[in-house]
């Protein structure tokens, strides 16, 4: 079964991360991690209720860094650890975060 996350900034703009043969992250140490880059990163939540779902907090992150971080090979290791996450988190084999629709897809 394939295991990959796609992070998407629009047609054309789409960024693969290929998790087959990668370690899984620990659930735990995801939770912990994406936690500490939504609050490093200043994300705010992204309903009017306050209520951040993990979805949300994958989406604000990708926002906040842009797509940079995901395109350039010097943040490969970053994205690489957010792309885990993400699996983690989420527990679907494909997830494709599409930051302009603010959805998170399985």
């Amino acid at each position: 079964m394939r295991n990959h996350v796609i992070v998407s900034f629009g047609p054309d703009r789409e960024y693969t991360f290929d998790l087959d043969e990668v370690q899984p992250m620990p659930h735990d140490l995801a939770r912990q991690w994406l936690d500490e880059q939504f609050v490093t990163l200043g994300c705010e939540p992204l309903r009017l209720s306050g209520k951040v779902l993990t979805a949300d907090k994958l989406l604000a992150v990708a926002q906040a860094v842009g797509e940079v971080r995901f395109a350039e090979a010097a943040h490969r290791p970053w994205a690489m650890v957010y792309a885990r996450a993400a699996s983690s988190l989420l527990a679907k084999p494909v997830i494709k975060v599409d930051v302009p629709a603010l959805t998170v897809g399985y």
